[in-house]
Formats: structure tokens, C-alpha cells, sequence
């Protein structure tokens, strides 16, 4: 495993709710609580949980597009620590061209009144890339790396289709060289066909550059594609993070066997017992004691609704926060 380029320790993000005239605080909303993970360089960590976990937040608070409650978010560049919280300035914006964003949504994160070439080049020019010629250049690269045509690049977005989009806005976020690329759910709104070729693409375009990826996801078979390891979120923390086989055949927690019951079969007639979750996601304005799972969990008892179990060792490279993960015996895919 290569050197770790990115340490996350107890970061946190609480909302205020506020009410009144006054905006008094009346509560808060637990986004992300206590998440902790690292990422090595030329990793894929895939991050997953159903909407609402604290997943995307997650990501944008390790770009800083919000500012957290907690914790410390370190990046290894060039062998030198830099604590990203303390960034400010232009200290923050010039350290904004190691880390980038892919959307989810292709279309609404693409200007439409701007050409290609114009979207690809504006990170290039925001950050005093070169001269106008040397910026060009630079796209024209970028737009072939990502499978597009040079003779796109004078056309608007309105007029490609959804993988297309999505590839433009990988050649965005590829412009400046970054280290860590964030993709926040990137193939959720394209076709299944489509998917297989953004996913592929991303995964030549990390050996080929040495990217290092944060892949937020809700769909398992997605992330099992293009992860080597992954983490489970469940009500803004962090229930379970393995190497994406042993997870995936091997769960230790209650809610990634559910989620992995979901998966559809790859054999024509296979069934298995459904596991259907009860109730609903818990709200992270007002959290269950102990186990914020255990109103849904079939194996849940008394301890789970008192203590609130802690994130713990329970194989080689295999953390899980279940008091009864040793003790279980859960299916996988």
C-alpha cells in the first residue's frame, strides 16, 4: 500500500436548528459524526449508505465547501503534512487545484452558455495555467483522455448526451493535475450501459495519471466495480470499512448484510430470504439511544439500545461498530 495522501480523525458537522424571531438554536442536525478513514495514494475508497447518511456532506467537507464542527482532515503533498482545516485565503484557493469534484448531475453543473472548450479552460485559466495557446493545448489533451472528439469543444452542453456531459466534466476536474478526485456519485443519473464506460474510463484514467479517488455511492454494485476498499455509513457515521471481497462475502455489521441482501442475483431463478428493514432511517436530528441502528435491526438487544457501540477491530483491516459483530454469523453476496 502506498503512502496515505489523506487522514480523516473524528470529523464532525452538526447543523443548528433554529426557531423564532431570534433564530434561538433549538437543536441540531448530526450530519456526519466522528468519521474517521484514510485513503492511500492511487486508492479508490468507495463510501456508501442510503441517502441521507452524511456521505455527500462528507465529501464537501473535506473540499471545504462547508466548514466543519470537529476533527482534522490532513493531505500528504509532497511528503509535507498540510492540515486542510487551517487553510484560508488564498492559501485555500491555490491548494483547491489538488483536490476536485464530479457531480452527480452532468447537465446542472455545466454552464450552458459556455462552449466546452470554454468549461474545460476555466480552471486553467483561474489558476494562471499559461498562455492561451498552452491552455488550449492542455483541453485538447484533456478532451481526448476522456474520449471526446476535438472538434466538440465549440459546441454547448445542450448538445450531448449524458455520458458525454459527464465525460466533460471529468476533463474539468482532470485540468489541473489534482491529486484527489471526489466523485459524488458520478454514473447515478446515466444508463447502465453508460455507466460500465464512465466507470472503465475513470479506472484507466487512474492508472494512467496516478489519481487517488473518493467514490461516494448508493449503488453496491457500483462501487464493488471500481473500489478497493470500502466504507458503510449509516446515520452520519462510519458502521463498517473492509477490502471491498471481504465485505462484500463477508459483513460483519447487520446493515451492510441488508444492504448487500438488496443486490440482485446474478442467476436466472436464484432466491434468497429477503431481509426487509423495518421502520425508517434514523432521523439525524434526533438520533436513538445506543445504536442509531437498532430500531431496525433484527439481531438488536438490550446493550444495543443503551451503548452506542464504537468503531473496533474485527479482522485484518476490517473495523466494524456492532457490539455483536464477533458473535454473528451474516450473509454476503
Amino acid at each position: 500500500m502506498s503512502a496515505e495522501l489523506l487522514k480523516i480523525e473524528g470529523l464532525t458537522k452538526f447543523f443548528p436548528i433554529t426557531t423564532g424571531l431570534f433564530r434561538r438554536a433549538a437543536g441540531r442536525i448530526k450530519a456526519v459524526d466522528n468519521v474517521s478513514f484514510e485513503i492511500a495514494e492511487g486508492e479508490t475508497l468507495g463510501l456508501v449508505g442510503e441517502s441521507g447518511c452524511g456521505k455527500t456532506t462528507t465529501g464537501r467537507l473535506i473540499l471545504r465547501l462547508i466548514e466543519r464542527t470537529a476533527g482534522e482532515m490532513l493531505f500528504n503533498l509532497d511528503e509535507q503534512e498540510i492540515d486542510l482545516a487551517a487553510l484560508r485565503g488564498d492559501e485555500l484557493r491555490r491548494f483547491r487545484k489538488h483536490m476536485q469534484l464530479i457531480f452527480q448531475d452532468p447537465f446542472s453543473s455545466l454552464n450552458p452558455r459556455m462552449t466546452v472548450l470554454d468549461i474545460i479552460a476555466e480552471p486553467l485559466r483561474a489558476h494562471n495555467y499559461g498562455t492561451r495557446a498552452e491552455i488550449e493545448d492542455r483541453v485538447r489533451w484533456l478532451t481526448d483522455a476522456v474520449g471526446l472528439q476535438v472538434e466538440y469543444l465549440r459546441r454547448y452542453p445542450h448538445a450531448f448526451s449524458g455520458g458525454q456531459r459527464q465525460r466533460i466534466c471529468i476533463a474539468r476536474a482532470l485540468a489541473l493535475n489534482p491529486k484527489l478526485v471526489i466523485c459524488d456519485e458520478p454514473v447515478s443519473a446515466l444508463d447502465v450501459s453508460v455507466q460500465a464506460q464512465i466507470l472503465n474510463l475513470l479506472k484507466d484514467l487512474q492508472k494512467e495519471l496516478g489519481l487517488t479517488y473518493l467514490f461516494i455511492a448508493h449503488d453496491l454494485s457500483v462501487v464493488e466495480n471500481i473500489s478497493a476498499r470500502v466504507a458503510v455509513m449509516y446515520a452520519g457515521r462510519i458502521v463498517e470499512m473492509a477490502a471491498t471481497a471481504e465485505l462484500f462475502h463477508h459483513p460483519r455489521h447487520p446493515y451492510t448484510e441488508a444492504l448487500m441482501n438488496a443486490l440482485p442475483k446474478p442467476v436466472p431463478g436464484a432466491r434468497a430470504e429477503r431481509i426487509v428493514l423495518p421502520g425508517e432511517v434514523a432521523d439525524p436530528s434526533n438520533l436513538p439511544p445506543g445504536c442509531a441502528f437498532h430500531p431496525r435491526c433484527r439481531y438488536a438487544q438490550d446493550r444495543c439500545r443503551q451503548e452506542t457501540p464504537e468503531l473496533r477491530s474485527v479482522g485484518e483491516a476490517h473495523v466494524c461498530a456492532c457490539h455483536r459483530a464477533e458473535e454473528l454469523t451474516l450473509r454476503g453476496v
